[in-house]
């Protein structure tokens, strides 16, 4: 395919996206569903999450390929499902008329237009799949550095810098990274809050799935982020809740090498309510075998910090150019503007997209659960 025609797939503002796959769908005549957020957007425009489907209303097969659970992580992700739709035979297309796919773009349509991974709660999505009938998860690690992390200025100072070496001297450099990003219910202005209740995402999510998961006995998904491991990698992090060792096996087969975040394999870490959670609750009785595709962008210090500048930003409220620094910095840190780093993340995501079908399709069903 040519260059450009895959450059074109993506996009500078959370309105283009939008435009851009919406316009892709319609012009392949798939039905449309907007799930409309009652706020505006950073240029006013209207904030929704978007619901494409390419197959049979009564499938018992579906392929759900997500994009923009962490704001503006979308712009990569919504590249990819616009180029799916676009891509011709290059793009994606069920062929058996039990077979579904189901685009769902721009979970977090807020944070993607405002150049956030948060949601307008200030709510990260991948830990707001809680059951808030129960205790919530706790993270003291998180309240010891959560001072040093969004100190009241910014750059940070020595002292704040300090809290962070000492911690990671402590525990490591992994237990760095649990403290900050496993997930905390306890600093409502913090990084990573996983929120006192569902999300107005989390709830629309599950709306979709229960509308259009119905019936479904064989389950796929490919969830699309970005800011974690090497330079335009894709790392394939197995996805599923379902504890029989044939869906691990099934998508070993499907995708080949495939991590795990509860062996370790993994540059990410286990998260406290990933949106998984939905898929496993609202489709009870399919079998899923899914994947996260995480693109790395920039090494951790600088994605680590670009996202601190941000949240204090959103704290403090600043405006100007030390503000519009920071946003073109933190939109370079999950969405490098380089052309090298886009066309190959869209030969990972086509590819990772058509074995989901492929296999889907071509295996046998595993058996539904009880």
């Amino acid at each position: 395919m040519n260059k450009q025609r895959i450059i074109d797939f993506f996009s500078a503002s959370y309105a283009q996206a939008r435009r851009k796959f919406l316009e892709a769908a319609q012009l392949r005549g798939l039905a449309l569903q907007s799930f409309l957020l009652p706020m505006a957007g950073a240029e006013g425009e209207t904030l929704a999450m978007d619901v494409a489907r390419d197959g049979p209303p009564r499938a018992t097969r579906l392929l759900v390929v997500i994009s923009g659970v962490h704001g503006l992580e979308g712009f990569c992700g919504s590249a990819i499902q616009t180029g799916l739709l676009s891509a011709g035979e290059q793009g994606l297309r069920p062929q058996r008329g039990d077979t579904a796919v189901l685009y769902v773009h721009a979970v977090n349509p807020y944070g993607f237009s405002h150049l956030r991974r948060a949601t307008q709660e200030n709510v990260d999505l991948n830990r707001n799949f809680v059951d808030f009938a129960q205790p919530l998860p706790q993270n003291a690690g998180y309240a010891e550095i959560h001072d040093a992390l969004l100190p009241p200025v910014w750059p940070p100072r020595a002292e704040d810098e300090a809290v962070l070496a000492a911690y990671r001297e402590r525990h490591g450099a992994r237990g760095l990274q649990r403290a900050m990003a496993l997930g905390q219910y306890t600093h409502a202005d913090g990084l990573h809050y996983g929120g006192l209740g569902p999300a107005w995402s989390n709830r629309t999510f599950r709306e979709v799935m229960q509308r259009h998961g119905a019936g479904v006995e064989q389950l796929a998904s490919v969830d699309i982020h970005t800011g974690l491991g090497p330079f335009g990698h894709g790392e394939r992090i197995f996805a599923s809740f379902d504890p029989d060792p044939a869906v691990l096996e099934r998508a070993a087969r499907w995708w080949g090498h495939i991590t795990s975040v509860t062996t370790g394999t993994s540059a990410s870490i286990p998260l406290t309510g990933p949106i998984q959670t939905a898929l496993h609750e609202e489709c009870p009785r399919a079998r899923h075998s899914g994947i996260c595709l995480e693109y790395g962008t920039y090494p951790m210090d600088r994605v680590a910090a670009a996202l601190r500048a941000e949240h204090w930003l959103h704290r403090q409220g600043v405006q100007g150019p030390e503000a519009d620094a920071i946003r073109s910095e933190v939109k370079e840190a999950f969405y490098p503007d380089g052309t090298d780093w886009k066309l190959t993340v869209w030969q990972q995501g086509r590819e990772a997209c058509t074995q989901a079908l492929q296999g889907l399709q071509q295996d046998s069903p595993l058996p539904l659960t009880a």
